[in-house]
């Protein structure tokens, strides 16, 4: 959720990096790859119908889609030029992946209660949106709202050790697992290049 309606977006490939910017900061980058696959292969551990919030690369949003037991997957994308760049690359869609557009946290309180097994969440938002406890407070009931009993809430990884307080309060349930990583030497939203990154599975009890 950036501040802008139509901030500057664009794909950047150079020296072998690929980079999604948004408004000149690194919203995604492709050395996430196993990361995202990590979470997405969680995510399907849990049902057949999920939502995901943020496209970025698409590199969850396929690996959600193609895995065997999903029957659907929606994804909720912002802006439109990050759809036109995926689109681009990815002109084939599996038929099980819609892509919709919409803010989130507007868009949650639209949901249908207990619509989906799991919502993995990879928004790139703006460090006002991510300190804003009211918000959070707002919008975490919805999203267990959405969620049948038993399905989980997969946010992004983390490279820092600590479980995200925005969503702590909501769930009594957790899992964390740990995989290493190597991001680009050029990379700026990770704690240090390499070491380990976690994956926090938040599951409705």
């Amino acid at each position: 959720m950036k501040n802008q309606a139509t901030p500057a977006i664009e794909l950047v490939e150079r020296d072998g990096e690929v980079t999604l910017s948004i408004d000149g900061e690194q919203a995604m980058q492709a050395w996430e790859r196993d990361l995202m696959w990590a979470s997405a292969d969680m995510l399907c551990e849990y049902g057949h119908d999920f939502y995901e919030v943020g496209l970025g690369l698409g590199l969850s949003a396929l690996r959600i889609a193609n895995n065997p037991a999903t029957r659907s997957h929606t994804v909720l994308e912002l802006f439109d030029k990050v759809e036109d760049l995926f689109r681009a690359r990815h002109p084939r869609l599996p038929g099980n992946l819609a892509i919709e557009r919409g803010d989130f946290f507007r868009r949650v309180f639209e949901l249908p209660s207990e619509s989906v097994d799991g919502m993995f969440f990879d928004p790139a938002l703006d460090m006002d949106v991510w300190t804003d406890k009211e918000l959070w407070d707002r919008t975490m009931p919805e999203v267990v709202r959405v969620l049948r009993p038993g399905g989980v809430f997969i946010p992004f990884f983390s490279t820092k050790p600590e479980l995200r307080w925005q969503y702590l309060p909501h769930f009594r349930t957790i899992r964390v697992e740990r995989h290493p990583y190597v991001a680009y030497d050029t990379t700026e939203y990770t704690y240090g290049t390499s070491g380990d990154a976690y994956i926090q599975c938040f599951r409705k009890d």
